[in-house]
């Protein structure tokens, strides 16, 4: 019996970013010269993203808010706040969004938050312990005995093995209901630096959350759900240095390189076959994708290593241009809307992808079901 997602919930913050703003406040910040400056608006204008949003009030309007705050002062400019600072943020900011996506998936799916046996949370853009996953329990009244794990610094990837978690935790135990949340303040580590690789990060990261309920009873399955078949990991003969994630003094620091789309691109195919080839699938019986926008250049490797039509991505660019790359919040997102697809018809397969550190390959493969048949 297999566990469905029976629904997915998001949240993102209040404040918007434009990214023509956002843009224009990295290209004038101290210590930037013209190569930095055209650097900034070649990132920021070939990223495909409109929008983003953030924790950070005093980015809205471009930084303009005219006083001195925690991350832009009264000129305008990003101060270089400590990581215990950013990460004290995080640690009050994080756990409403994570509640608030988590609501609005156990409300979608008709469940009580009394019957979650299980809470599986990820995050990789900030710490602190009791953890968010202790905080959904209080926060949304889950039983006291929810057993909880939490899945730390897996990166952009997270949302696949929390979900594998999640699987294997309802083959194990057939009636358990699990509550899995993805979080991210991704801009809480965003900094002036006219480093290629931080303007780049700079330009596409964005705040998040998202959460799916997931169980293997029969009888939650009152709407459209999406039926876990299996996952897959890999890691790429190269890459290791190339996607990067590290804790430095002045917040976390994000190496990403100009090799990653290209790795991706020379080794998608052969990861790709590999993980269908398990059961005899292949990509011709793959109805749609959902693969983690770490970029736009990343999901056009993806695209044409796959040989895929120009319309296969679109949910993931339609993601990427609304909300940026979340990290782990991401795929949950594009998944949602999968879910949500009046195209999408029992029994269509979902093929999703989604890369990490490392550089690591996290796949996974879903059944659309309807109610009726399901």
């Amino acid at each position: 019996m297999s566990a469905h997602i029976l629904s997915i919930g998001t949240a993102v913050p209040e404040t918007t970013l434009a990214q023509h703003e956002v843009r224009d406040f990295f290209a004038r910040q101290p210590g930037y010269d013209r190569l930095a400056q055209r650097l900034v608006h070649a990132a920021f204008d070939a990223s495909a993203i409109d929008t983003r949003h953030t924790v950070i009030a005093e980015l809205a309007d471009g930084g303009s808010g005219g006083a001195d705050g925690v991350f832009v002062d009264a000129d305008g400019c990003l101060v270089p706040a400590s990581t215990g600072t950013r990460n004290a943020f995080y640690t009050e900011t994080a756990p409403a969004l994570f509640a608030a996506a988590a609501r609005a998936a156990l409300r979608d799916a008709g469940v009580a938050a009394s019957d979650v046996t299980h809470v599986v949370t990820a995050s990789c853009t900030g710490f602190f312990a009791p953890g968010p996953d202790f905080r959904l329990v209080r926060d949304l009244g889950l039983p006291l005995t929810t057993e909880r794990y939490h899945l730390g610094f897996l990166g952009c990837a997270a949302a696949f093995p929390a979900l594998r978690a999640a699987d294997r935790i309802c083959a194990a135990q057939p009636d358990s209901i699990v509550l899995v949340v993805c979080g991210e303040l991704c801009t809480l580590h965003v900094r002036a630096s006219p480093d290629p690789e931080q303007i780049v990060a700079s330009s596409v990261f964005g705040d998040g959350a998202a959460a799916a309920v997931v169980s293997a009873r029969p009888d939650l399955r009152r709407g459209d759900s999406l039926a876990l078949e299996r996952f897959g990991t890999a890691i790429t003969s190269e890459g290791e240095s190339d996607m990067v994630w590290v804790i430095g003094d002045h917040g976390f620091t994000m190496t990403l390189t100009a090799e990653v789309p290209r790795i991706i691109g020379r080794e998608i195919r052969g990861a790709v076959a590999d993980f269908l080839a398990t059961d005899g699938t292949d990509a011709a019986t793959i109805a749609a994708w959902a693969v983690h926008p770490g970029g736009r250049s990343v999901l056009d490797r993806v695209e044409a290593g796959l040989d895929l039509p120009d319309v296969a991505l679109e949910a993931s660019r339609q993601v990427l241009r609304e909300h940026g790359n979340m990290s782990s919040a991401t795929i949950l997102f594009i998944l949602q809307a999968m879910l949500r697809d009046p195209t999408l018809a029992d029994g269509d397969r979902i093929a999703g992808l989604a890369f990490g550190p490392g550089l690591t390959v996290e796949s996974a493969l879903f059944t659309k079901r309807m109610p009726d048949r399901a």
